[in-house]
């Protein structure tokens, strides 16, 4: 979240043109509204402490229709996240470098995204050894330039009101207030990349250290103090020190290159600062990677993205999130030619669709539950009110403002997004319903009277996955029977509910949950019973159907030292490339989590 700081505040500071001073105005602001989302988004970690963070706000508060276009506007964010962040990066770095090198940036800004790719492809983890440092560097160096120079400038700052509410009186005077409330409201719009931190942070509460809720309200204010120190401060640096953009440098290269002089010393910490600054914004670029699978799989539950997305605890899955990301992001860097300040606004538009969705969602909820409430429902009501209405106030104005100089990519990028989503969807649905007619087909009777057989863990022991489909799990029982007859004498059936346990509405969610699951497999066990069959079933509820699948069968094999598992695979009439990438990865991703564990897994075929 603090990387931002490095083109946000320049890219505002840009868009008042001739009007400098109005810069005060939107360094204000900033400090204000991160302080306001902030306490938005906390309440969001309350509610979603498993995190999901947009999406999951939208969907359960909103409605499925409204996740979608939330789930597809974080998508399109976090490839942007990649996007934007490496070519700030290239450009702090090649600030350090001749003019004639130019030329080489946005070859280097793609070598920069395909080396994350491979990077994380390998299994690369963010190490806090690695991050503290380049963290405490960017910050400290920082704070260190803001101090010394608003301190270096102490006399401009005595004038810096007084010259700010002169120049305001007198633009008001020759084009009236509305003018320059638009302008203002325009640069502070462009700024508003700064703010993009806060919606990581809700999106990945699960990756934070127990208790999780408590952790994430801290990692808020502490971003929230830094994010709104640097971004302010370097806003108030170019209001004191009017920098000029000079051709191949960042503004804060220019500002900082003033402040710090042409000594040895000075051109030593510029090199430090610029440094850093590239540092951290690769960390940030790898966040895309880190957090945009975690969307996909959010969203893969909901059947909008193919099933394969949701096994995050497979590395193959997180690989195809990571390449899928990665050539979202070239393909942006490569049509925006790697300029920052159209990649900004692409990304300023997606970042507050997101925004604007769960604060409203909050709005909502609080609404809805003021009865059941804490008495407290009311501010935090408003709250969500104040930050909605900033954070829809500035998606509105990027949008119409910028929706001729590449505004509208990042809506038609975003709507094919929902497009795809929706054709997913209607696959899925209509998939959906051939399996229910399959379910009443292939759904036994339970007309004999049950046998309870006692079970021998000794003996040989089938061991079904039992899906949302009953006729996917008769189909494997019968073709068990039949394909080894009276070899086993124990079966034992395995289905997990997929339920986010943690969220607000948890509970609610997973006694549903659960007595769906029971009754679905307590038909199995009473089916075996009827003919003299032992039986018994397992269930466990989670948001990964195939960690918790393979946890169950750990603790199942234990039981059965002699057992086999079995689970059915899909095979269409009519294959093609589409039905491959929608369809069969939950038992084959099973089958390479059971050999690496040393245990058989039988894969049938079941034809559609």
């Amino acid at each position: 979240g603090l990387s931002s700081s490095c083109y946000g505040p320049e890219e505002a500071y840009m868009a008042l043109g001739g009007h400098p001073h109005f810069a005060l105005y939107i360094a204000i602001a900033t400090a204000l509204t991160v302080f306001v989302i902030s306490i938005g988004y906390n309440q969001v970690v309350e509610l979603f402490p498993s995190g999901g963070g947009g999406y999951k706000v939208a969907s359960q508060l909103l409605g499925p229709y409204t996740g979608l276009v939330s789930g597809a506007a974080l998508i399109v964010d976090y490839a942007l996240t990649i996007a934007v962040s490496t070519a700030s990066a290239m450009d702090a770095f090649f600030s350090l470098l001749p003019p004639t090198f130019l030329g080489y940036k946005l070859f280097a800004e793609a070598m920069i995204v395909l080396l994350l790719i491979l990077l994380n492809m390998r299994g690369m983890k963010e190490s806090i050894k690695i991050l503290m440092p380049i963290f405490l560097g960017f910050f400290l160096i920082h704070i260190y330039l803001i101090v010394y120079g608003i301190a270096a400038h102490h006399q401009g700052l005595v004038h810096i009101v007084p010259d700010t509410l002169e120049e305001t009186r007198k633009t008001v005077a020759e084009i009236g207030w509305i003018p320059v409330l638009a302008l203002i409201l325009h640069a502070y719009s462009l700024g508003g990349g700064t703010y993009t931190g806060l919606e990581a942070v809700a999106n990945n509460v699960n990756r934070l250290r127990e208790p999780r809720v408590k952790t994430g309200k801290w990692t808020m204010l502490y971003m929230a103090i830094s994010l709104s120190f640097t971004a302010a401060g370097i806003i108030l640096l170019y209001l004191l020190w009017q920098p000029q953009p000079v051709a191949g440098k960042t503004l804060n290269a220019v500002v900082f290159q003033a402040i710090l002089g042409d000594s040895d010393l000075g051109k030593t910490v510029l090199l430090l600062t610029l440094v850093f600054e590239a540092g951290l914004l690769f960390v940030a670029a790898n966040t895309g990677f880190l957090a945009g699978p975690s969307v996909l799989a959010n969203m893969a539950i909901d059947n909008w993205v193919p099933n394969r997305f949701r096994h995050l605890s497979s590395r193959l899955v997180v690989q195809n999130g990571v390449i899928l990301f990665g050539i979202f992001a070239l393909a942006i860097l490569l049509w925006c030619q790697g300029k920052v300040s159209l990649l900004v606004v692409l990304y300023s538009i997606n970042v507050f669709i997101t925004f604007s969705l769960s604060l409203f969602g909050m709005c909502v909820y609080w609404a809805k539950h003021r009865s059941q409430a804490s008495p407290r429902w009311l501010l935090r009501l408003g709250f969500s009110f104040i930050a909605f209405a900033i954070t829809s106030s500035i998606l509105c104005i990027t949008l119409v403002s910028k929706f001729e100089s590449g505004g509208w990519l990042t809506v038609v990028v975003t709507c094919t997004v929902v497009f795809i989503c929706l054709l997913i969807r209607r696959h899925y649905t209509l998939f959906n319903k051939k399996m229910q007619q399959l379910d009443i087909q292939l759904k036994q009777p339970i007309v004999h009277p049950l046998t309870n057989v006692a079970i021998d863990p000794q003996q040989p022991t089938a061991v079904i996955f039992v899906g949302k489909s009953p006729g996917v799990a008769m189909h494997t029982l019968l073709n068990v029977i039949r394909l080894f007859p009276r070899h086993f004498k124990n079966f034992a059936f395995l289905s997990v509910g997929i339920v986010d346990v943690e969220s607000f509405a948890g509970q609610s969610e997973l006694e549903k949950m659960r007595t769906e699951v029971n009754d679905n497999l307590q038909y199995f066990v009473d089916y075996c019973h009827q003919y003299g069959l032992a039986a018994e079933a397992y269930a466990a509820f989670g948001t990964d159907t195939v960690d918790e699948l393979v946890k169950l069968a750990l603790k199942v094999s234990k039981k059965y030292s002699n057992c086999i598992f079995f689970s059915s695979k899909m095979i269409f009439e009519h294959d093609n490339f589409i039905t491959r990438i929608l369809h069969n990865e939950t038992p084959l991703t099973l089958q390479r989590n059971f050999h690496l564990e040393v245990k058989e897994l039988v894969i049938l075929p079941m034809k559609i």
